[in-house]
C-alpha cells in the first residue's frame, strides 16, 4: 500500500472558516475600503483600488474552496502563501492614500542631521564605493523576500505546529506597517533628495515640499556598481513597484528583525546563522542605497520587537 505524503493527507479536523492570517488581511481590506469611500473624490485611482480588493476576496474565497475540497497541509499552505505573495500588491497601495497628505521628509531629514551631524545616506555609499561592497549591500537588500520565504518554509516543513503562529506574526506585522505608512507620509532619501537637490541636502537645507509627491515619483539613481548582478536586481525591483512612501519605520529592517526573532524562537541554530549575514547586510543596505534614513532603521528595530512580542503572544487567543 502506497503511503500518502503527510502534506497531502486529509486533516482530521479541517478549519471551516477563514484562517487567522486571512482575517488579518480582511481586516486591513475593510479598514482601507472605508478610507477609499471617505476619500473617493480625492484619490487618483479609486476604481482600480476597489477592483483590486475584489480580486483579493475572490482569490481568498477560491483557495478556501480548494482547501474545503481537500483539506490538507498543502492546501492550507497555499492559502497562507497567496496572502504573502499579495503583500507586494498591497505595498504601492499605501502611496495612493498618503499622497493626499503633506510630506514629512523635511522633518525626518532635519532630525537625522541633528542626531548625526550629517546625512548618513548621503555619505555611506561615497565612503564605501568599491564594487564588492556595493554588491554585498545590494545582495543584502535583495535577500528580503527570500528571507521571508526561508523562514516560512522552515516552519511549514520542520515546525508545523507553530506554522500558523509564525505566518500570523509576519502578516500582522506587515499590515501594521502598512497602516503606519498610510498615516505617515515619509518618502525617504531616494525621493526627497531628488526633489530638493543633492547640493541643498549637503548644505543642510531641508525645505518643506508639501504635496510634491502627490504628482511626482522621480527618485535618485541607486548608488553603487551599476554592472553588478544584485544591483540590477534591486534596480529592477524598484522600477517595478517602488513608490515615494513607506520610509519610517523601515519595514525591511523591521520584518527582517522579526524573521530573526522567529528563527531564534524556532530553536534552530542553523537557520539563525544562515540568516544572520543577510540580515546584517540588509540593515546597512537600506541606508546605503538611499532607501531609508538612519533613524528609519532604529524605528524598524524598535517596532520589530514591539510587533513581534505583541503578535506572538496574542496568537493563542485568536489562533485557528
Amino acid at each position: 500500500m502506497i503511503k500518502i505524503p503527510v502534506i497531502f493527507q486529509r486533516e482530521s479536523n479541517p478549519k471551516k472558516g477563514l484562517l487567522t492570517v486571512e482575517w488579518v488581511v480582511m481586516g486591513y481590506l475593510v479598514v482601507t475600503l472605508l478610507l477609499i469611500f471617505f476619500t473617493y473624490t480625492k484619490l487618483h485611482n479609486p476604481e482600480s483600488m476597489l477592483f483590486g480588493r475584489v480580486r483579493v476576496v475572490v482569490i481568498t474565497a477560491a483557495l478556501w474552496l480548494v482547501y474545503r475540497m481537500w483539506p490538507c497541509r498543502l492546501t492550507r499552505f497555499s492559502r497562507v502563501a497567496a496572502q504573502m505573495a499579495l503583500l507586494s500588491w498591497w505595498y504601492p497601495d499605501t502611496y495612493e492614500f498618503n499622497r493626499l497628505f503633506p510630506n514629512l521628509d523635511h522633518l525626518f531629514a532635519t532630525w537625522e542631521q541633528q542626531m548625526f551631524g550629517c546625512q548618513p545616506a548621503l555619505l555611506f555609499s561615497r565612503c564605501l564605493s568599491h564594487p564588492v561592497v556595493s554588491e554585498l549591500m545590494d545582495m543584502g537588500y535583495a535577500a528580503y523576500f527570500p528571507m521571508i520565504a526561508v523562514v516560512t518554509l522552515f516552519y511549514f516543513f520542520w515546525r508545523y505546529a507553530d506554522f500558523g503562529r509564525a505566518s500570523f506574526v509576519i502578516l500582522a506585522s506587515f499590515f501594521t506597517y502598512y497602516i503606519i505608512y498610510i498615516a505617515l507620509p515619509v518618502a525617504g532619501p531616494q525621493y526627497y533628495y531628488c526633489a530638493v537637490g543633492i547640493d541643498d541636502i549637503a548644505r543642510g537645507v531641508f525645505p518643506d515640499i508639501h504635496d510634491w509627491f502627490a504628482t511626482h515619483q522621480e527618485a535618485l539613481e541607486s548608488p553603487g556598481y551599476k554592472d553588478g548582478f544584485f544591483y540590477q536586481c534591486v534596480a529592477d525591483a524598484h522600477a517595478a513597484g517602488e513608490r515615494p512612501t513607506a520610509a519610517f519605520p523601515s519595514s525591511h529592517v523591521g520584518v527582517s528583525t522579526i524573521l530573526m526573532l522567529l528563527a531564534w524562537k524556532s530553536g534552530s541554530r542553523r537557520l539563525l546563522w544562515l540568516l544572520t549575514p543577510f540580515y546584517v547586510l540588509l540593515c546597512f543596505s537600506t541606508v546605503y542605497i538611499f532607501a531609508h534614513y538612519a533613524i528609519d532603521v532604529f524605528g524598524g528595530w524598535i517596532s520589530a520587537f514591539v510587533f513581534f512580542f505583541a503578535f506572538y503572544y496574542v496568537y493563542p487567543f485568536v489562533k485557528d
